[in-house]
């Protein structure tokens, strides 16, 4: 595995965010979610496409706060485009585990 520098991972802006709607992604090859997640007044509301449909429902993801990379450029996805990354943990069976703040913070919290 390539390593990194310090100034490569600063430039990696990782923030809190609350999701306020979650939808099925129809489009999508593989099953998929289409979120939207708000990260405060300062970044505001993104959508992303993520791949979670086997560990969660949509009710489930409501109001659910995750962490995500908000600065990658746009990536469409059939007729959707995602505007960041929500981070997860692949498990022992290759399905995506989200990860989330221990605590509720305030969304758009940035982790460094």
């Amino acid at each position: 595995m390539e390593t990194i520098n310090w100034s490569d991972f600063e430039k990696i802006d990782i923030r809190t965010g609350t999701i306020t709607h979650a939808d099925d992604f129809a489009g999508a090859r593989k099953p998929a979610y289409k979120l939207t997640i708000d990260f405060g007044p300062e970044i505001g509301i993104k959508k992303s496409s993520a791949q979670i449909t086997k560990m969660y429902k949509p009710e489930d993801l409501l109001g659910l706060q995750i962490i995500a990379i908000i600065n990658f450029p746009p990536k469409q996805i059939a007729n959707f485009y995602s505007e960041c990354l929500v981070l997860g943990i692949y498990d022992e069976n290759k399905d995506v585990i989200l990860l989330k703040p221990e605590r509720t913070m305030s969304n758009g919290m940035k982790i460094g």
